[in-house]
């Protein structure tokens, strides 16, 4: 019986053949230990000198690392593998040998490992945090099908920027000037007047030189845009989508989060409704925690954000920046003019802000008013402002970003472990 790794407690007691390659193997006199990994998970095959041909024990003692198998054996529950599963070997078939693989089970320098992204994904480590973003990815689909939204692709090639082009990845698009995305939300934003409800899934990029555990040159982002949702209706739908995210990675991912050493009691805490700070409140905690040196206006950096969010146990809201901060599509609060009705979700042990969103601008003179102020060419807007002019309603939606997201459920201390192949200021390869 063919099968895979995650299948095999079907066949307990049974013989089972899995395609597989050995990511490490000991032996001890008259037994051999393979640690196999076909992809979908990590099983011990134990192979004993009494119970084998010669040739296959010496086959057992002799693999390399990385060596592709097809590898014969009885399933056996086992109580003391995190998995709940071992392999009786009984037969190997060598597919293809591996010769002198560099990563071993010794440690290595991160340089060395991002040179070797490429086999560096093959460890169980890396394989865990794969597994968990594709559950978040998965049930980011889930959560939003369930709540009526409609999945929409917008360009990657834009002719404009909703936050100004100063950190845009410049493109000549034939004879005229082109950017990759650094964000979907205005084309969304068309989406949502067509059909209410909508959310991207896309890559997007800045050109922003910053070499911190949080940033990646590309990365992906999930944009949800509402039409006919106001600031608070926004803010429910992030904490509902939130908690949502974070209880699948408990449901579905628990032998990942124990492969990654997760303390799961925090994320069990991760449910809805989550706290909320306005921007002048936080400036004050910040003056008591003793950051004296930021004042009303600044924004805040990644120290501020790991003192507010160590406050809390869930991830918390900052709301109200001020207008100055914000890009010029923010709508204004109506008995506040200088700040917007926005909010960044700060998520808790120091991940930072994995979130961004606000309702949106609805009335045209306003907006024209901000791309003035914005120096915007309203040429390149034109269409933008005609979603105003034809049927305006009040709108709303936020972007997460899904590595900070990853790195935060995870507990993995930096973004370049979140994604499969990381763009980094200095790094383009592989």
């Amino acid at each position: 019986m063919k099968t895979t790794i995650v299948e095999v407690g079907k066949f307990v007691g049974q013989e089972v053949t899995i395609g597989a390659w050995v990511a490490n193997k000991r032996s001890s006199g008259k037994i051999a230990f393979l640690q196999l990994r076909d992809g979908t998970g990590f099983i011990q095959g134990v192979v004993v000198k009494a119970e084998v041909d010669e040739a296959i024990f010496q086959k057992a003692k002799s693999i390399t690392q990385e060596t592709s198998i097809y590898v014969s054996g009885i399933v056996r529950e086992d109580e003391r593998s995190p998995f709940g599963f071992e392999l009786g070997v009984t037969g190997i078939k060598v597919i293809a040998e591996s010769v002198d693989y560099p990563i071993t089970p010794k440690e290595h320098g991160t340089e060395f490992l991002m040179d070797h992204r490429h086999l560096w994904l093959r460890s169980k480590r890396q394989h865990a945090v794969m597994k968990i973003r594709n559950e978040i990815i998965r049930a980011t689909y889930e959560f939003f099908n369930k709540e009526g939204f409609v999945k929409v692709d917008p360009p990657i090639l834009t002719g404009s920027a909703p936050e100004g082009t100063s950190e845009l990845f410049h493109t000549k698009y034939f004879d005229e000037d082109a950017y990759l995305s650094q964000s979907g939300q205005l084309y969304m934003e068309a989406a949502a007047m067509a059909l209410g409800k909508v959310f991207s899934f896309g890559p997007t990029f800045r050109a922003e030189k910053s070499k911190t555990r949080r940033h990646l040159i590309e990365f992906w982002m999930i944009e949800p845009e509402m039409a006919f949702y106001e600031f608070e209706d926004n803010l429910s739908v992030q904490e509902a989508y939130v908690s949502y995210i974070v209880q699948s990675v408990l449901k579905n991912c628990a032998l990942e989060l124990n492969t990654l050493g997760r303390d799961i009691s925090k994320l069990e805490q991760i449910k809805a409704p989550f706290p909320r700070i306005t921007y002048d409140d936080a400036i004050t905690f910040l003056h008591e925690k003793g950051f004296t040196e930021i004042k009303w206006g600044d924004d805040f950096g990644a120290p501020h954000e790991t003192a507010i969010a160590e406050s809390y146990d869930k991830p918390v809201f900052i709301t109200h920046y001020p207008t100055s901060l914000k890009p010029f599509y923010m709508q204004p609060d109506a008995d506040r003019e200088e700040v917007v009705l926005c909010a960044d979700l700060i998520a808790p042990e120091g991940y930072g802000e994995i979130i961004g969103g606000s309702e949106r601008i609805h009335d045209m003179e306003l907006l024209k008013q901000r791309l003035d102020q914005h120096e915007l060419d309203s040429d390149a807007y034109k269409w933008y402002l005609e979603l105003r002019e034809y049927g305006s309603v009040p709108h709303s939606g936020f972007g997460l970003g899904l590595e900070r997201t990853v790195a935060w459920i995870s507990g993995v201390e930096h973004v370049r472990e979140t994604i499969p192949f990381p763009r980094l200021l200095n790094r383009l390869y592989p």
